[in-house]
């Protein structure tokens, strides 16, 4: 019988999940990605209310889902360039990590994958398929087949962070929106 150490053991415990995650990006690169002539970033609490809530689903077409966001602003000295929104939305069966930075009118500027956890449907890191939300707001061509392409073998991978992108779209009209 083979002896595994305790620390080769954890290892393979913590990736016994998926043998397929990448990390691409940690959320402090995906900030200087997004917003490379930022000189600083700063946390921003935000925090919906119910009215909030309700306002971001009608927009969005799509519940809230949750009242407290992570939100990291960019700032070049004083000035405020947009906001960087992290979330994370389930793939297939795993999760996908991504942020999306948003201007102070509430319009895409980028969206970066920062984790992808499933075995197929990687092709969403592709920065093709990521520019196409770049300008769009919560209204406007932020739905699969309306304004972004599908990537075949990765419906529900585009489907879930397309969603997920116009839901931070719809909060950020909301309660981001200079």
């Amino acid at each position: 019988m083979k002896h595994f150490s305790p620390i080769v053991l954890s290892t393979l415990a913590l990736t016994g999940g998926s043998a397929f995650a990448a990390q691409y990006l940690t959320a402090e690169q995906a900030q200087l990605v997004i917003f490379p002539e930022a000189s600083s970033f700063k946390p921003a609490t935000l925090q919906l209310n119910l009215e909030q809530m309700q306002q971001v689903e009608k927009l969005a077409g799509l519940p809230a889902r949750s009242v407290a966001w992570r939100v990291i602003a960019a700032y070049k000295d004083d000035k405020l360039l947009g906001h960087i929104v992290l979330d994370e939305v389930i793939g297939k069966f795993e999760l996908i990590s991504y942020a999306v930075g948003l201007l102070p009118d509430a319009s895409v500027r980028q969206v970066e994958i920062l984790t992808y956890r499933e075995s197929h449907g990687f092709e969403i890191k592709n920065a093709n398929w990521r520019k196409q939300f770049s300008g769009k707001t919560a209204g406007s061509g932020l739905k699969l087949g309306e304004g972004i392409a599908n990537i075949s073998g990765a419906t529900l991978s585009c489907s879930h962070v397309t969603d997920g992108v116009r839901r931070i779209a719809a909060i950020a009209q909301v309660a981001l929106k200079k």
